[in-house]
């Protein structure tokens, strides 16, 4: 899975990147610790094909739910059944969106139950981009834009650590990922290859949301 990650890259380099059309809301930056229920950034294309950089709470809403806590919160998509799950099968075909990221973090165990923090980054420096799905919930006083990154089987890499990770897109798929370029997207939802991701240990302070200074990232000995 993926519950926590971290953001760095500045806003307006963000719409570059992408070659988006920034919202005026975007979530403050830096961030070292991104957390569930919060916004995030994310890049869709409206109805004229145009891509967007704005804000979605992280915690897909099913237009069922009659309040944003109704059921369970869907933070992840599982690459393996997203097509079939009345909660995302829509999206998956018709809303799906990147979501960009500097790293994520991970949580191993030991024999105690202890868990253990670990933060992922691409070994090339590049920012991380996220396959996502989003779904704009319209039930309360005001329609909410909302999303859930995607995940798949480990790589080798992160699997030393957990058994799932986030599904991360190449340059060269992000416009199939948002439908700019047809059928295929199915085809992205599989583990980075074995020499994208690089992992270390880092402090247990990111398991409070309320810390998200650069320390967080910071390797330490295990």
């Amino acid at each position: 899975m993926c519950g926590r990650f971290a953001i760095t890259l500045p806003n307006d380099a963000m719409a570059r990147l992408f070659q988006a059309v920034p919202a005026n809301d975007l979530p403050d930056v830096p961030n070292y610790n991104v957390c569930p229920t919060t916004q995030i950034h994310a890049v869709s294309r409206d109805a004229d094909g145009q891509r967007r950089l704005g804000a979605m709470r992280w915690g897909f809403v099913p237009h069922w739910y009659k309040s944003p806590t109704d059921g369970p919160l869907l933070i992840n998509a599982r690459a393996e059944s997203i097509a079939g799950k009345p909660a995302f099968r829509a999206a998956a075909r018709e809303r799906r969106c990147l979501i960009p990221a500097s790293g994520f973090y991970e949580w191993s165990k030991d024999e105690q139950g202890n868990r253990y923090p670990w933060y992922f980054s691409r070994t090339d420096g590049a920012p991380m981009v996220f396959a996502g799905v989003w779904q704009v919930w319209d039930r309360g006083e005001a329609p909410l834009t909302t999303c859930a990154i995607v995940t798949c089987d480990a790589n080798k890499v992160a699997g030393k650590v957990h058994h799932r990770m986030p599904v991360i897109l190449e340059e060269a798929d992000w416009g199939k990922w948002l439908g700019e370029e047809g059928r295929g997207a199915a085809l992205l939802m599989k583990p980075a290859g074995e020499d994208v991701l690089r992992g270390h240990r880092v402090s247990r302070a990111v398991n409070s949301n309320r810390a998200h200074g650069p320390e967080l990232i910071e390797e330490i000995e295990d």
